[in-house]
């Protein structure tokens, strides 16, 4: 029994760790590459904070699937971005998409 306990602890950590990634408030980014094709972007979080801080410049590389293909019209990799994202079915989906 502790041991099941032990397991869905650390799973329970793991998931909050991870839902920062897909948090509902707008998080900032570079675009590091778009497939128009699969409609999927792929945008390098940046850290919040002081600038040259000890926490570095760059976060998570993450893959999003658009809302809708117009979103991506925009925006070409290498553009910094404001972004809002989801978790749907384990999927990243993009939910707003704001050029700098």
């Amino acid at each position: 029994m502790g041991t099941a306990k032990f397991i869905y602890a650390g799973a329970a950590a793991i998931g909050m760790l991870a839902s920062p990634a897909f948090a509902a408030d707008d998080m900032n980014g570079m675009i590091t590459k778009i497939d128009r094709l699969n409609n999927t972007i792929s945008i390098q979080q940046m850290q919040k904070g002081t600038v040259g801080g000890s926490a570095g410049g760059a976060g998570a590389l993450q893959e999003y699937k658009a809302k809708d293909a117009g979103m991506l019209e925009s925006v070409h990799a290498g553009d910094r971005v404001t972004y809002s994202a989801t978790d749907t079915n384990g999927t990243g989906t993009l939910t707003k998409l704001q050029k700098q």
